[in-house]
């Protein structure tokens, strides 16, 4: 059985735009579990639909609720996002922390939610104090109101960049093979071969240290098949060329 995903709960939102650009943002980053507080322009919201731009399914299953309370009631864990300081004694943790505890928790069965305030002040402290922590963005403090689709675009990232299914640092070949190793070391010796007869390895003395490098350099490389191509027969041409031929 997959492990729920949060509740991303929009309390009192004001634009239907935003509404619509937050599913956007959630979907882009496999969550579907979007929960209304009180809109403020009421609900359904054809403006919401449009900005939504193909993620109008969580708009479509989203809950409506007519308070904080309600919208978190069946929840274990609850986050509340504030980039401001409330006076409640809180912990408060990253959106990186947060998303990573939020899993542990969806693998254990436990249902968390995920509270964004409305555009022109945030959160309310009664909405906070139901919250278990705060989640605060590290934003230049001199300007730190996020938009809420920013906010939730944030947040649903760390969420998606801590699961399994997300791959990891890859090359995209766009169709090429890579090379070889023994592809490789037969360049680092054409290379080698050519540079030495034309003198480069001086001093002599350094020379052992001069190839090291290069063959290191080869092999740090993620040539493909085409590229080690492309390196032997540039240094044909060159070679061809200073040997005055055409």
């Amino acid at each position: 059985m997959t492990a729920p995903t949060p509740a991303f709960v929009l309390v009192r939102p004001q634009m239907g735009e935003n509404v619509g650009a937050a599913a956007r943002a959630m979907w882009n980053f496999g969550l579907d579990r979007m929960r209304l507080v009180a809109p403020r322009d009421g609900w359904p919201n054809p403006r919401a639909v449009a900005t939504a731009s193909g993620a109008g399914r969580l708009l479509d299953e989203a809950g409506l609720f007519d308070s904080t309370a309600e919208a978190v009631a069946d929840c274990d864990t609850v986050y509340a996002t504030t980039a401001r300081a409330r006076g409640l004694t809180k912990r408060v943790v990253t959106p990186e922390r947060a998303m990573q505890e939020a899993r542990a928790l969806s693998a254990e069965g436990r249902r968390v939610a995920v509270l964004f305030g409305p555009e022109r002040a945030g959160l309310e402290n009664d909405d906070i104090a139901r919250a278990n922590a705060i989640i605060s963005v590290p934003v230049n403090p001199a300007f730190a109101s996020l938009n809420l689709a920013q906010c939730v675009l944030l947040t649903a990232y760390e969420w998606r960049r801590g699961t399994a299914d997300v791959a990891a640092e890859r090359i995209e070949m766009a169709g090429a093979s890579p090379a070889s190793v023994l592809e490789v070391e037969k360049l680092a010796e054409h290379y080698e071969q050519r540079l030495d007869a034309a003198g480069f390895f001086f001093p002599e003395t350094k020379a052992p240290g001069m190839k090291l490098a290069l063959r290191n350099l080869w092999s740090r490389m993620p040539l493909t098949r085409a590229d080690v191509q492309i390196f032997h027969g540039a240094l044909r041409q060159l070679t061809r060329r200073d040997n005055g031929a055409e």
